[in-house]
């Protein structure tokens, strides 16, 4: 599993240049996550022209995804301490107090098929139980993990799960703890009206949103815990932004979209930078590109992540993950 990660270093200034400062990456990553073979007709990755990034992007096997729960798994796994301070909350009110917090990433899922990505497979052992808050013995994570990851493809294979943990394959994070080896399944939104209770989730981890309280509480309609996440969330709504316009593009061979695909006049003025450029190689607009971006907005780096694939029937299709990180600041 490639991770190609873009952590801000400054606030987001002007809507346009911040734009293009997020789509480059977004496109490079687009660019290194398809195949040689797809590329090698178009002349290679350092010669094939934009125009044609989206043609074999479709054709290929390779994927580019924006992973907010990655995010979250990663600083939980990195004690940031202002996540930690939340998540550790959200877990006391699941009754697990003791021990340090941790993630076991369940996630990046494409046609059915589930991955254990970036996660110490130790971390779950014969005696890992999964509470669900109702009354009854805990279920174990280990001896179901594979039907839970069938589960997402398979309707049917859901009624031989236990009822009380019969919606967790919908979990992106298991958060717990080792000592006593208890975890929680956990639902991670970038969009909290997305949320929605299902027989295992508990806790669910949306980013905290302006005007709004960001206090830990438990919705009894739905049995979850919801834990806001503080985060500059101008930055994590433009990287978004600019992932759909990536999108669009591709879809369009990078050609000027209908106006009801991006209705926005700013998005329209990113996405004409990059129609009038699509007739050259993809590095050379990418080069050319910079000058137009907020400077100083990202920090990109680029590394392979662990993944472990369950027994399925539907091979993983996500190869490349572009995942965002909010600067974290604290109040103080």
């Amino acid at each position: 599993m490639d991770l190609r990660e873009e952590r801000q270093r400054n606030p987001v200034a002007e809507p346009v240049s911040a734009l293009v400062a997020v789509t480059r990456p977004i496109i490079a990553g687009v660019l290194h996550s398809v195949g040689e073979e797809y590329l090698t007709p178009h002349g290679g990755r350092q010669n094939i022209r934009l125009g044609d990034l989206g043609r074999v992007r479709k054709a290929g096997d390779g994927d580019c995804g924006i992973a907010f729960e990655y995010a979250v798994h990663d600083a939980v796994m990195n004690s940031n301490p202002i996540v930690m301070e939340r998540v550790a909350d959200a877990l006391r009110i699941c009754r697990i107090t003791k021990g340090d917090p941790a993630s076991i990433l369940f996630a990046i899922e494409k046609t059915g098929s589930k991955q254990l990505v970036a996660t110490k497979r130790e971390l779950i052992t014969p005696d890992s139980q999964i509470l669900t808050g109702k009354v009854g013995r805990p279920a174990k994570l280990r001896k179901h993990l594979n039907q839970l990851a069938a589960a997402f493809h398979r309707p049917t294979t859901r009624l031989a799960l236990p009822r009380s943990i019969r919606g967790l394959w919908k979990a992106d994070l298991f958060l717990g703890s080792q000592v006593p080896d208890h975890w929680v399944g956990t639902s991670v939104k970038i969009n909290p009206r997305h949320l929605e209770a299902a027989p295992g989730l508990r806790v669910a981890i949306v980013p905290t949103q302006a005007g709004r309280s960001d206090s830990i509480r438990k919705d009894e309609q739905k049995n979850l815990v919801v834990c806001p996440l503080p985060h500059d969330f101008s930055f994590m709504q433009t990287f978004y932004e600019g992932m759909r316009i990536v999108q669009v593009m591709c879809e369009t061979d990078f050609k000027m979209p209908r106006e009801v695909l991006l209705p926005s006049p700013q998005h329209r003025e990113v996405a004409r930078i990059y129609a009038e450029r699509r007739d050259f190689p993809v590095q050379d607009v990418l080069d050319a590109t910079a000058i137009f971006a907020q400077p100083e907005l990202l920090e990109a780096s680029a590394e392979t992540a662990s993944s472990e694939e369950f027994d399925t029937d539907k091979p993983a299709d996500t190869h490349t993950v572009i995942t965002p990180f909010a600067r974290l600041e604290s109040g103080d």
